[in-house]
């Protein structure tokens, strides 16, 4: 019952751990625009892993995908990829997970295969997990790295490479990014999934049978060296080959009886 309990907890919160990792993948604000001291408040600018938006005052909102790999910076490439890696990993794990289930019966599966299953689900969402947590430290690394060294007086450094800003805003007015939402959602749904995986390799130890088939048998003795063989010396009966028959009144009888 605990280890079945463990089992259904621990897919629940993967799932719950991949939906976050493909949500904070899809969306535009990893990088917003540090609006403290900003002498510009008419333009607010973010950007996401796809794509970089531009929101104005009136409420209109522009947003312009990246056309080019090449013009990326490599960091953002690998983020990428880690996320992707996640999601795949992620993924999988669900679907293994899914017939592993304890409380699900489906045909004569037995418990030994489901607990094998279950550990292999658990260690594809822990890797998920460690790819999610990963990719969004990287990028929180970038935006570290470039708050650093942008200010508002010069241009010196953009996030994605050059003395340009995103969003066409250059020169004296750079704009300085900030953790965006986006980031806590992938921080948040990699710790879960990684929670989820390990409670899934827990329970994989619970599930497995612990009843041993006993056979019931004999147990016979190897004769030794030093056993000691006694002869019978029992006196016996001597048999002729053939037997007088006696009559009902006690008289011997000339019949007799051969034995083969």
């Amino acid at each position: 019952m605990v280890a079945t309990l463990c089992q259904v907890m621990g897919f629940l919160l993967s799932l719950l751990g991949v939906a976050g990792i493909i949500a904070a993948t899809g969306m535009d604000q990893w990088a917003t625009e540090d609006l403290f001291d900003n002498p510009v408040t008419a333009v607010y600018s973010y950007s996401g892993l796809w794509r970089s938006c531009v929101r104005q005052s009136s409420g209109f909102t522009e947003c312009r995908p990246y056309f080019t790999i090449l013009g990326l910076p490599a960091l953002l490439q690998a983020v990428r990829a880690l996320m992707i890696v996640g999601i795949v990993l992620g993924a999988i794990g669900c679907l293994i997970a899914i017939f592993a289930l304890k409380c699900l019966k489906m045909g004569n599966m037995e418990d030994n295969i489901k607990a094998t299953m279950t550990l292999t689900a658990g260690i594809l969402f822990v890797l998920a997990g460690v790819c999610g947590i990963a990719g969004v430290s990287a990028f929180a690394n970038l935006i570290v790295q470039s708050f650093r060294f942008t200010t508002f007086a010069d241009g010196g450094f953009s996030m994605f490479g050059g003395g340009g800003g995103i969003g066409g805003l250059t020169g004296a007015l750079t704009p300085r990014y900030t953790f965006g939402p986006a980031l806590f959602v992938g921080w948040i749904g990699g710790a879960i999934l990684f929670i989820g995986g390990i409670m899934m390799c827990l329970a994989c130890r619970g599930m497995s049978s612990d009843r041993k088939q006993q056979y019931h048998g004999m147990a016979y003795k190897a004769a030794s060296h030093h056993t000691i063989y006694k002869s019978d010396t029992r006196p016996r009966t001597v048999y002729n080959d053939s037997y007088k028959a006696q009559s009902v009144d006690g008289r011997q009888s000339n019949q007799r009886f051969d034995y083969v």
